[in-house]
């Protein structure tokens, strides 16, 4: 449940794989009682690296232990209630609001503190990529697998409300992929992203890419770990949508301006987005891509290779040489 948008507590999802025994870290060991009810309950394990990947518990309110309710229905999905409360049930205070979303937030950021460690330890260069529904962020992925699937090591965590479309358009090329459905829910947080990373268990150097919920306001508030946030902006949309929402594009460090190939059909002014983007965030750099034609790739490719060489070499800052397309 997040308090920043009131979005549900509902069901999340998590497509269910075999973590690898090589790199062993916190995850969930499932107890099954009598009743047929599977409770899965966290242990945290050394790390080759020396490094732990420990994520805590949900607490419930009647006090009682602390584990999660994950049921394992036989299909493949395990689903668990995840978070507390509505934030926004009738009569409740603005200061009980606002400390049930700090609350919410310093919890979120304790298992994205927990993930970035993991990433560090392992040379894993993950990417948080956020945008509306509907920019091609799946096509744009699907494009970027086809091209370094055989030069780098690849996964990827899909987050929709429902369905495992996208993570099976993933599949089909060969790249690990894991669904994460959130059901009510806007946004992944660190803790969902901890338990599909466990499962998908990545290789060290790996580049993970996350793909968040089609959402531009709470996958702002959420960090889940990631080296970068890259915002991801169709020539469909408006060209003050980063005024619009400011948060998100403040907190990326990559704008891609998607869906260029469509550009001679629309009425729209890259300059005057790559001018609001800056307004927002003057460091942030820009890339024009067509997924379609092929059009940027290279320079989405030439990004990705140079963030990674930052993640192998313990290194955060994303102020390497970088042309910016149409600036």
């Amino acid at each position: 449940m997040c308090s920043v948008c009131g979005c549900g507590s509902g069901e999340t999802k998590f497509e269910k794989s075999a973590p690898s025994k090589d790199n062993a870290h916190c995850h969930d060991h499932p107890h099954t009682h009598a009743d047929g009810t599977t409770h899965s309950h966290a242990h945290e394990h050394e790390h080759s690296g020396g490094s732990h990947h420990h994520h805590q518990d949900d607490h419930h309110e009647d006090g009682h232990h602390h584990h999660h309710h994950d049921h394992d229905h036989g299909d493949g999905i395990i689903n668990y209630g995840a978070g507390p409360a509505r934030a926004h049930a009738p009569g409740m205070s603005q200061a009980r609001m606002v400390a049930i979303e700090q609350d919410i937030l310093a919890k979120n950021n304790a298992f994205a503190a927990a993930n970035r460690d993991y990433f560090s330890a392992h040379g894993v260069l993950a990417l948080n990529l956020v945008s509306s529904p509907g920019s091609g962020k799946t096509t744009l992925l699907v494009k970027t697998m086809e091209r370094l699937k055989e030069e780098l090591p690849i996964a990827v965590i899909e987050g929709d409300q429902q369905t495992s479309n996208d993570a099976e358009r993933i599949r089909a090329t060969g790249v690990p992929a894991i669904q994460v459905n959130t059901g009510k829910g806007c946004h992944l947080d660190g803790h969902m992203v901890g338990h599909a990373v466990e499962h998908l268990a990545p290789a060290d150097g790996t580049v993970l890419f996350i793909e968040n919920v089609g959402n531009l306001v709470c996958p702002a508030a959420f960090d889940l770990g990631e080296a970068h946030k890259v915002v991801i902006l169709s020539v469909t949309e408006g060209e003050d949508k980063p005024l619009k929402y400011p948060d998100m594009f403040h907190a990326a460090d990559l704008m891609i301006v998607a869906k260029i190939d469509l550009l001679p059909h629309l009425d729209f002014d890259v300059g005057a987005t790559i001018a609001n983007a800056r307004r927002i965030n003057p460091r942030i750099k820009v890339l024009q891509v067509s997924a379609k034609t092929g059009e940027g790739l290279d320079a989405w490719m030439q990004w990705i290779r140079a963030a990674r060489w930052l993640a192998l070499t313990g290194r955060t800052d994303i102020s390497f040489a970088q042309p910016v397309q149409g600036a």
